[in-house]
């Protein structure tokens, strides 16, 4: 199994969701997913694992990778929603990554309204 992402642009974040199991043959796709956001937007990027269905520890170390490659971007990674099976621990050189309890929590810390009924 491998996941799907997709994109969406806000003016103070962006987030990238993704579904399905973030493992060995998922790594590849999410690196390119990756890539394409580095080169869009500008801001955090919020990765939301709201779809996940789990993570390898191969999957887990392609965040931490990804954390560093938007960094190198001036965009700074945050999650929403880990799965239950682990939390994410980045290198000792490496800045913690914010986690978020879910997808609505990240996008209020950054006064993101998904809906426009929430912003009222």
């Amino acid at each position: 199994m491998t996941i799907e992402w997709r994109y969406t642009d806000y003016p103070s974040a962006g987030v990238l969701s993704i579904s399905g199991h973030l493992g060995v043959r998922a790594a590849d796709r999410f690196g390119g997913a990756i890539g394409w956001v580095a080169e869009r937007g500008t801001g955090p990027v919020i990765l939301d694992l709201t779809e996940l269905k789990g993570w390898s520890a191969e999957g887990q170390a392609a965040i931490a990778e990804a954390a560093v490659r938007l960094a190198a971007h001036d965009r700074p990674l945050e999650l929403a929603a880990i799965p239950a099976d682990g939390s994410l621990v980045p290198d000792a050189d490496q800045r913690p990554i914010p986690v978020h309890p879910d997808l609505t929590a990240a996008l209020a810390a950054h006064r993101v309204c998904a809906d426009a009924s929430e912003c009222r």
